[in-house]
């Protein structure tokens, strides 16, 4: 708990003006604001600072990272994004969620410079992370790109390492509407960097990556025995993270023990990406697959967990739709279920209540339930309230 009242509700405030799961709808582009902000607090370069940009695949390749580095002996800072259950998931000291008590001792100093500049809430988040880890005085920082990169408030400082994760088509408002100005926006997540590394992409994307840095590394994509995370697309992100540690280690950067950091890789568990629970005598599986390319990815693994699925439900954010996804998930499932088959496309009840009915009519059956990271923690929310996991 919070000892100063003051503070408490300060951050209460501001972890609500966050928790809009429509929020990134206000997206404003721009660095000058998040610098203007950092400006007024003392600035400290880690040993390593990492940035990742992609469309999909970043989240769970700073999970990556975070393991590994953490099973070589450094301490991290992790700033992802969103989170799923609380705002604190989103700032992360040494695999752990920073604490109340550290966010607040920060945020008041900076929502009054944030409220100078007219910092967005994203941008405040950013510098809260920064100073955060700057007063844990973490040796490796991860920053997750949240929206593009050349314009995105985590490129506003510098970094040492640029990873690109898979690129497809998503945020065409802010980022452009093809793949190729989507890659451009994200290729300058490399922009300053000494070592900057993707996985495989389109060859589309691949020209616009090394038009823009010749010396990017394509990392090979390895299979990895007992990986904890589910799907065959984390082979993608963990390969990822494997090549950004052999990478700083053949360049001597950093000493890192890449056998240990490949054991830290393997026993790193993912929230939210084919996440399993069980719901009385059912299995459920939860993933935040927002667009077609996240459910593109998904569904060389989908057979493997069951076959078929009893019920994929799929309930997306007001501002967003899977339409076009719906046919490929189809032949993996008795019964598909949409936010239009309800009736409701706004109700973050509503995939709770959806998904008790489907385990009603099948108790032993398998679901997998997706859509975004609001509807992962609609599910969550609901078995805390109702305590039915098991």
């Amino acid at each position: 708990m919070i000892k100063n009242t003051a503070s408490s509700d300060t951050l209460t405030a501001f972890i609500r003006s966050l928790d809009n799961p429509l929020l990134d709808m206000d997206y404003r582009p721009g660095l000058e604001r998040v610098r203007n902000v950092l400006g007024h607090f003392p600035s400290r370069r880690p040993k390593l600072r990492i940035r990742i940009a992609g469309t999909n695949g970043k989240g769970s390749t700073g999970h990556f990272l975070e393991s590994a580095f953490r099973a070589a002996g450094f301490t991290t800072g992790f700033y992802t994004s969103p989170h799923i259950l609380h705002f604190n998931e989103r700032i992360r000291i040494h695999g752990s969620p920073a604490s109340d008590e550290t966010l607040a001792s920060l945020l008041t100093d900076i929502l009054e410079r944030g409220e100078e500049y007219a910092a967005s809430p994203f941008e405040l988040a950013t510098v809260l992370a920064l100073n955060t880890f700057a007063q844990a005085q973490v040796d490796i920082e991860i920053l997750e790109c949240g929206l593009g990169a050349r314009l995105d408030a985590t490129t506003a400082v510098p970094a040492d390492m640029a990873l690109i994760t898979p690129i497809g088509l998503d945020h065409q408002a802010w980022l452009g509407d093809t793949i190729q100005k989507i890659a451009t926006e994200k290729a300058f997540v490399m922009q300053g960097c000494a070592f900057s590394v993707s996985v495989p992409q389109q060859p589309e994307v691949s020209a616009v990556l090394q038009s823009f840095n010749p010396d990017l590394l394509t990392c090979n994509i390895d299979t990895f025995e007992a990986l904890k995370a589910p799907g065959r697309h984390q082979h993608i992100n963990a390969s990822l993270a494997c090549a950004a540690i052999n990478m700083l280690k053949e360049a001597q950067f950093m000493a890192v023990d890449p056998k240990k950091a490949r054991k830290g890789i393997i026993s790193c568990q993912l929230p939210g990406r084919l996440q399993k629970i069980n719901i009385g005598r059912a299995n459920v599986w939860l993933d935040a697959a927002h667009n077609q390319h996240a459910v593109e990815a998904l569904l060389p693994s989908l057979r493997s967990l069951a076959d078929p699925f009893d019920a994929i439900l799929v309930f997306t954010r007001q501002d967003r739709s899977l339409k076009d996804a719906l046919s490929m998930l189809r032949p993996y499932t008795k019964r598909l279920i949409t936010n239009s088959d309800a009736k409701q496309n706004d109700n973050t009840e509503l995939p709770a209540a959806a998904l008790q009915e489907e385990i009603r009519k099948t108790p032993t059956g398998n679901f997998l339930v997706l859509g975004s990271f609001t509807t992962v923690a609609a599910i969550l929310r609901s078995l805390q309230t109702t305590g039915s996991r098991q």
